[in-house]
């Protein structure tokens, strides 16, 4: 997924469609019984270009039925719409609520396992030598005033 930089606006309105939802939320504004005493959080809302569209991340506590839990604000988009605009006054129309499960916390414990493969761990550690075979002590340079004036790289014995 190819993210672009959103705009000032869209982060403000962004935010507080999060805080108003997850305010909603935390009451327990729904009639689901899939969303009944299951805490749910909202890390982040997205907004469209022109602020139509609200694609809400959302992550149930502890990651169980996920996509139960998604298909279920799913269902309850128009009724939570609503409750939206009445909690928010701000805006001219409010948006469409779209929910995705917030992956952040699974991709980043992927790419931890990746790092501690040993086959990529020997790749990093590879690429981390030069290739010339000389470690970082011997490549460094003196600086001034350190070594004799014959080791400095300029090979002039004036300082």
């Amino acid at each position: 997924m190819t993210t672009k930089m959103q705009s000032q606006r869209q982060l403000r309105v962004g935010e507080l469609v999060r805080h108003a939802l997850s305010d909603i939320l935390m009451r327990g504004g729904t009639y689901d019984p899939d969303l009944d005493r299951q805490p749910i959080t909202v890390p982040e809302v997205r907004m469209s270009a022109d602020l139509k569209i609200a694609t809400v991340y959302v992550m149930p506590l502890g990651g169980m039925n996920a996509e139960l839990i998604v298909k279920a604000l799913a269902r309850q988009a128009k009724p939570l719409r609503g409750q939206l605009s009445r909690q928010i006054r701000q805006l001219k129309y409010m948006p469409e609520l779209r929910f995705r499960l917030d992956t952040r916390f699974d991709d980043d414990d992927r790419m931890r396992e990746a790092l501690h493969d040993p086959s990529v761990a020997a790749d990093i550690e590879h690429e981390d030598k030069p290739e010339d075979g000389t470690d970082e002590a011997e490549r460094r340079v003196p600086g001034p005033g350190e070594g004799t004036p014959a080791d400095h790289p300029r090979g002039d014995n004036n300082e």
